[in-house]
């Protein structure tokens, strides 16, 4: 039977002896809308990384895995990098590049 006023910040409720009128700030008010707006995110964030957890695969990528089945480009090729050098290292170079 209580009857609330948000503009005012005001709740009022019968009892045996008259009205009941509690009240707070603005600031207090405030207050509260951060926190209840903290404790939602976290409720959200606290589902949404059991999902991910769910998702992500267990496995841990290898980093020495082998990429050679790796694709050029349409428009690309392949160049060492110090042609003259004997380490080998490669850079790929676009051949569909503009003059600009």
């Amino acid at each position: 039977m209580a009857i609330p006023n948000y503009t005012y910040l005001k709740l009022k409720m019968p009892s045996p002896h008259g009205v009941i009128t509690v009240g707070t700030s603005f600031k207090r008010a405030y207050e509260c809308e951060v926190e209840c707006y903290s404790h939602a995110a976290a409720i959200v964030a606290s589902g949404e990384l059991t999902t991910l957890r769910e998702v992500v695969t267990k496995e841990t990528p290898d980093a020495k895995k082998s990429t050679e089945s790796f694709e050029l480009a349409k428009g690309s090729r392949e160049d060492l990098v110090d042609p003259r050098g004997t380490e080998g290292k490669m850079m790929r170079i676009g051949t569909m590049l503009s003059s600009k």
